[in-house]
């Protein structure tokens, strides 16, 4: 394939034509045209980087032809050939959008270099203009920011959507790497069909073949009846594996054969079904790192990694926190019937200065629980939970607190039964009444959420979670329990 830029030649001299073409062609693809519209229907036909352009034709005024093309492309590079000291003539066509001119005769050195100057300014303008274009794109699809690495962001969705491409999206935790996946679907000739969206992380292993490939009925305890997965579900729309680098390597080696051959059986059947898929999958980890480790196939991280999409974390986003946070606040007021309607200076200062750690996930948490917790207008930074405030005792509901039994020094030994002192604590809590951890934090939990009569995102805000934790958390509590 020829990469080099293309020239149009219009001369009507076959022996200067000859000539120009012989110091062009090294470097340059030219087509020739005898005539003016011979030079108009080529340039409306091919697209070109440069026009050399002579004034005399046999059939028109290059000026004519000049003004033709200005009419049409405002931007692409014009030189003008004219007869020697016909100053008039070229100072008309520079008045008419000439870039710049040649006086017969000229030799290589000066038409090569007054050739690839205007190529190299022009090809500056367009990246410059695109550039400009997209610098006020502050929202695209769900996501908000007019940052550049978010521009850059929103290039390259764009740039992939209409493939078939997989593309692999690397961020750390918070950084939106879902709403990403559904603007390329959202943005995609697939749009009107399905987006399926599958946390590896969030289903245990032993569950994840099914979740993917759907199972027939009995094909293994619990299977009272066929089940379709997430691959048929997205039929000829996206499929999005997020966290897949929790996927176990003995799923790995099934789905890169689905990838390759868009087939799969379901779990328990003989059958193989054939689907049509765009694959976007995500994971807060370094993939090669992880091909490193021995934890993720090789072979399947080079199938995946066709497009590679990276969300940059908050704190490098500059402004974007003010713009996500007024965002956040209008929905989230809404959502809770408060008055809500931005930020008070200062808590904007306190926004730009904060590393985010927890990235958009986190600036959502932040903005809920104060909404939940107060009343007012503007959020004030005495409305800020910790550690944003400067406090590190964390405010979850407005009751007075409990008094606590003060700790005590009591030691407990390995080799005493649990009840041969009634004295015996470790923290404020009789040995009797030790729970495993996660039963505790099961508790209260659930305590929260009763209180919050049954909301899992209040109960969330005020525990500084997202709701989705709480909701992997249930299907944890419910596997342990069974």
């Amino acid at each position: 394939m020829n990469n080099k830029n293309r020239v149009l030649l219009v001369e009507d001299s076959t022996s200067n034509a000859t000539v120009y073409k012989s110091y062009l062609m090294d470097n340059y693809s030219v087509d020739l045209a005898m005539t003016g519209h011979d030079a108009l229907t080529m340039f409306s036909s091919k697209t070109y980087q440069s026009i050399l352009l002579d004034v005399q034709l046999p059939d028109m005024s290059g000026l004519d032809v000049l003004r033709q093309v200005r009419s049409e492309n405002a931007n692409i590079p014009i030189v003008i050939i004219t007869a020697h000291g016909s100053v008039d003539i070229a100072l008309e066509a520079m008045r008419e959008g000439a870039s710049d001119f040649l006086s017969k005769p000229f030799d290589k050195a000066r038409l090569s270099v007054t050739i690839a100057n205007l190529i190299k300014e022009y090809e500056l303008s367009q990246i410059v203009k695109t550039y400009e274009k997209s610098r006020g794109r502050s929202e695209f699809f769900s996501m908000v920011g007019s940052s550049l690495p978010m521009q850059s962001v929103y290039n390259i969705i764009e740039s992939a959507a209409s493939s078939k491409a997989t593309v692999f999206i690397t961020g750390e935790s918070g950084t939106g790497k879902e709403l990403c996946a559904e603007a390329i679907h959202k943005s995609s000739p697939r749009s009107s069909k399905g987006f399926v969206a599958l946390n590896c992380a969030a289903i245990p292993h032993e569950l994840l073949e099914s979740e993917i490939f759907g199972h027939m009925k009995g094909a293994f305890t619990g299977a009272s009846s066929s089940r379709e997965g997430a691959a048929a579900r997205a039929h000829e729309g996206t499929l999005f594996l997020d966290e897949i680098g929790e996927m176990p390597l003995s799923l790995q080696s099934k789905l890169l054969r689905f990838i390759q051959t868009g087939r799969f059986q379901p779990v328990g059947s003989s059958k193989e079904v054939e689907v049509d898929i765009r694959f976007v999958c995500a994971t807060n980890r370094d993939p090669l790192e992880e091909v490193k480790a021995g934890r993720f196939r090789e072979d399947l991280y080079y199938r995946l990694h066709v497009i590679p999409i990276d969300m940059p974390p908050l704190r490098n986003r500059n402004k974007d926190v003010l713009q996500i946070a007024e965002s956040f606040i209008k929905q989230i007021a809404s959502d809770e019937n408060k008055n809500f309607t931005g930020l008070e200076e200062d808590v904007a200062e306190i926004f730009l200065k904060y590393d985010w750690p927890g990235n958009v996930r986190e600036l959502g948490n932040v903005i809920r629980n104060v909404i939940v917790l107060n009343n007012g207008s503007k959020i004030s930074s005495d409305m800020l939970p910790h550690p944003l405030n400067g406090n590190n005792k964390v405010r979850l509901t407005d009751n007075p607190p409990v008094n606590e039994p003060e700790p005590t020094n009591d030691r407990v030994s390995v080799e005493s039964s649990p009840k041969e002192k009634d004295g015996d604590r470790i923290g404020f809590q009789l040995i009797d009444d030790i729970v495993p951890l996660w039963l505790a934090e099961k508790r209260y939990i659930e305590q929260v959420i009763e209180k919050c009569n049954g909301n899992v995102p209040k109960a969330a805000a005020f525990l500084d979670i997202s709701a989705s934790t709480i909701y992997r958390k249930r299907q944890q509590w419910e596997a342990k329990s069974a």
